[in-house]
């Protein structure tokens, strides 16, 4: 049985930002993740700036045979009524490509790794873990979004007694004479906000590649109002008419809403694993990058891998997303005064949409990015 200081489970953003700064740390490092790389992942997909800067990742360099879409503008409405376009007049995040863009974090990781692995047995044994009776370690990272094995460990299951978001999305490479239909642009993102306010559905158009789909903070009716979103976006010729027939779900906890553990004994949790995805947007990509970084200075000065070590990480989480015991007093995704008859009204509102839905919630500009040398 081989040993590790410590083994990695999922190498998505989270995982992969995690082993790539415990590079120089001396720890023996094993990533492992169920599928082969590069692999389809359903996600929206767009990053900030301020994520490029976090993974030191020059954008000239990384389109280089990439997808790369600037994104300058948002088009954000509530559903049935017109939209409110703003320009922000410079770059203020980019559009990826999901299977590139974790596949390119994944090369830059020098440590060993296990792909298409799946784990089968997880059990501890005289103060390690042991992983299908093949690796030891005496600490487990669960990186593996919101049903990664390792999350399992600290409760009853994922999603028991969470509100999760639930989402179907398409993303296709568009033939000529649909991107000749498309009217969505690359640089302006759509958000569609759904009338109850429980989820919003998008259009995000990255190259020569459409992206399109919907999440609600519940999966009542969710491809109802999927298919209403589509063909009214069909008929205002937003979109193409001849879309897949197959749309790829996925589910995530907000932040403000998940409580499982982040650490125990020998356990820790990263990303989407932990429930980090921004609150009011669902935005993940960020909130992964970031948490890696900090569990990666707290294993380095760790003198242990118990629970009470590893709450120094629980900590810094909580110094930089907030408590999450604040965030349930508001108890929505979307805060309850935008919950009134005023919400329409706001929704109509180029500062509304462009201060606090686009530069606040969606792009998190007034927070700086997260120093590589946490």
């Amino acid at each position: 049985m081989e040993y590790y200081d410590l083994i990695i489970v999922g190498a998505g953003p989270a995982g992969s930002t995690l082993a790539r700064a415990l590079h120089r740390s001396g720890k023996r490092v094993l990533l492992l993740d169920k599928q082969a790389f590069p692999r389809d992942k359903t996600c929206a997909g767009w990053v900030t700036p301020a994520v490029m800067e976090s993974l030191g990742i020059n954008p000239a360099e990384y389109e280089k045979g990439r997808t790369l879409q600037p994104i300058r503008r948002f088009r954000i409405g509530m559903m049935g009524q017109p939209a409110v376009e703003n320009d922000h007049g410079h770059v203020v995040s980019y559009g990826i490509r999901r299977c590139e863009f974790d596949h390119y974090l994944l090369d830059q990781v020098n440590c060993e790794k296990q792909l298409a692995t799946q784990v089968r047995s997880i059990e501890h044994r005289y103060g390690n873990w042991e992983l299908n009776g093949q690796w030891q370690t005496p600490l487990l990272v669960g990186a593996g979004g919101h049903f990664c094995p390792i999350a399992r460990l600290l409760g009853d299951g994922p999603g028991k007694h969470e509100t999760v978001v639930s989402a179907k999305e398409v993303e296709f490479r568009m033939t000529p004479a649909q991107a000749q239909a498309c009217a969505a642009r690359g640089d302006t993102p759509e958000l569609w906000f759904c009338q109850d306010l429980k989820g919003y559905a998008w259009v995000f158009r990255k190259g020569r590649f459409l992206n399109i789909g919907l999440g609600r903070e519940d999966n009542h009716r969710l491809s109802d109002h999927l298919q209403a979103f589509v063909e009214d976006m069909t008929l205002a010729g937003r979109i193409p008419s001849d879309l897949p027939k197959r749309f790829k779900g996925h589910a995530y906890l907000l932040y403000g809403h998940a409580n499982r553990p982040l650490v125990d004994e020998g356990v820790l949790l990263i990303g989407d694993a932990a429930g980090l995805a921004y609150t009011q947007s669902g935005e993940g990509i960020r909130p992964a990058i970031e948490s890696a970084l900090l569990a990666a200075e707290v294993i380095q000065s760790a003198p242990d891998y118990s629970a009470l070590a590893l709450q120094r990480y629980g900590e810094r989480i909580a110094a930089r997303f907030g408590t999450r015991a604040n965030d349930q007093e508001q108890g929505r995704e979307i805060p309850e005064w935008l919950r009134l008859p005023i919400a329409s009204t706001l929704m109509r509102s180029h500062w509304f949409t462009r201060k606090v839905i686009t530069e606040k919630w969606f792009l998190h500009q007034e927070v700086p990015p997260l120093d590589r040398a946490v």
